[in-house]
């Protein structure tokens, strides 16, 4: 898509730098975090953002991230998708889009060995490299290293029409830069999720940093002895093996208020659930059946296990029962009750909750696998949040085609991905409806934009401010 620049200008309240509100300074739509919901809207416009008049819609990404990066502290080097990879950025709504994950495969020489394989479900590192290469091919329309940290109304007439979107370079964070927009769209992606009171150090850290952490306690030569797992969903599965795998002189110990890790229900009736269609059905369906949904199929997601991982540790830790070497522990049933950080070590209190019975156990590591949560729009979107509307229990109205419901006085749109499970159900945070939903918010955006055409005043604004505040 083309990018124009518009001339800045220095002034406003906080004597910030601010983007003219004349011709060619104003996006039609800004999106704010470039994880895959983004690119893949990014692509869904590229291939067909045609606006009134045969015009491109001007568009741009906004990512705090130096480069694009998806979950890369759990690029285990053999975990594999739980996906598969025709439900990656475009297939599902567009079969012959040359940015599918089969295009990626053959521009790297790998299309027949994949084949070979006979697989559905490629390697992380492998999908996390196809979305780089798709990355790659928009690189045009994204600013990376461009950490949001406002977005505020711009009134005309009393009508809420653009809104401005102010970002910083976290290597510089006294030099903002405002971009004028006349809607968004939130894809700021999941956040880590820790009990109440954790605190993270150097030896206390959430599962999301796995590879480096370990990768830096390996290269300093730091000794692991004991190791401490508090989670009993794939992440912490999979934090579990690696830390089995990558000390082998330390114990690894697994703590889980169950009785043993849940397998995940990927049948293909269960698996309808991520169908496309089943969002249509979700969101349509009375609140009392959205929850019963909910939690009926929580099974396919939510702190549950891959059949074949259960499987591998339930043999490794036969195998050291047989060879009276005991290094994979579960504790099962129980949880932490204490956590206290020492310069050498963690002190870790472990409940067994049958029982009550509490063991205090000295480790070197303790990781929260404890999952994630999205990120409230107050975190993303500051005063804006004001103008959204919400229904008796508080959450974010949101119709069909993802746009949030807002006040009347406002003609800016706000687009999310992410966010609204309790709308569109479980796929709102995963890869499953990826494709689709980004077809179907690119024709809201289509559809508004033909709708606002009399006062659609801008297009597109682009560089940064110099030495801006």
């Amino acid at each position: 898509m083309p990018r124009a620049s518009a001339t800045p200008y220095t002034g406003g309240d906080d004597a910030v730098a601010v983007l003219r509100s004349g011709p060619d300074s104003i996006y039609d739509v800004l999106g704010i975090g470039f994880g895959p919901s983004n690119l893949a809207l990014a692509i869904a416009l590229q291939e067909g953002g045609q606006g009134p008049g045969a015009d491109p819609l001007r568009v741009g990404f906004l990512e705090k991230q130096p480069t694009f990066g998806w979950h890369r502290g759990m690029l285990i080097d053999d975990a594999t998708m739980q996906v598969s990879f025709l439900k990656d950025l475009v297939t599902m709504r567009n079969p012959t889009s040359d940015f599918s994950f089969l295009c990626y495969l053959r521009d790297r020489g790998r299309l027949v060995d994949f084949l070979n394989l006979k697989t559905l479900f490629p390697l992380r590192i492998e999908f996390h490299d196809y979305f780089e290469w798709a990355a790659a091919r928009v690189a045009d329309l994204v600013e990376y290293s461009a950490e949001v940290v406002s977005v505020r109304p711009v009134t005309e007439e009393g009508e809420v029409r653009w809104f401005d979107v102010t970002s910083r370079d976290p290597r510089d964070p006294e030099r903002h830069t405002v971009r004028r927009a006349r809607g968004i769209c939130v894809a700021t992606g999941l956040e880590p999720h820790l009990p109440p009171g954790a605190a993270l150090s150097p030896r206390v850290w959430h599962n999301s940093e796995l590879l480096p952490r370990v990768d830096a306690a390996l290269r300093s030569g730091t000794p692991v002895r004991r190791a401490i797992v508090l989670g009993a969903g794939q992440s912490a599965a999979e934090a579990v093996d690696y830390l089995h795998r990558s000390f082998p002189d330390a114990e690894i110990c697994s703590v889980f208020a169950k009785y043993g890790y849940t397998p995940a229900d990927d049948s293909p009736f269960a698996n309808r659930i991520f169908d496309p269609e089943a969002v249509d059905v979700f969101y349509g369906a009375p609140r009392e059946v959205k929850q019963s949904l909910h939690d009926y199929h929580r099974s396919t997601n939510y702190s549950v296990v891959d059949m074949e991982l259960i499987e591998a540790m339930s043999r490794t830790m036969y195998q050291e029962q047989v060879q009276g070497r005991r290094r994979l522990r579960m504790m099962n049933i129980s949880r932490l009750r204490e956590v206290t950080a020492g310069p050498d070590d963690v002190e870790v209190t472990v409940e067994y909750l049958p029982t009550g019975q509490r063991e205090v156990l000295a480790a070197d590591l303790l990781v929260y696998a404890t999952g994630y949560q999205p990120q409230g729009i107050a975190d993303s979107l500051g005063e804006i949040g004001k103008l959204c509307l919400r229904d008796d229990e508080d959450a974010l109205k949101v119709g069909r085609d993802h746009r949030v419901e807002t006040l009347p006085n406002v003609a800016a749109d706000i687009y999310l991905q992410g966010g609204t499970e309790h709308t569109h159900g479980l796929t709102s945070t995963l890869l499953s409806t990826t494709a689709v939903r980004a077809g179907e918010i690119r024709d809201s955006l289509l559809a508004r934009a033909r709708q606002g055409d009399g006062h659609r005043t801008g297009r597109l604004a682009a560089v940064p401010t110099e030495g801006a505040r």
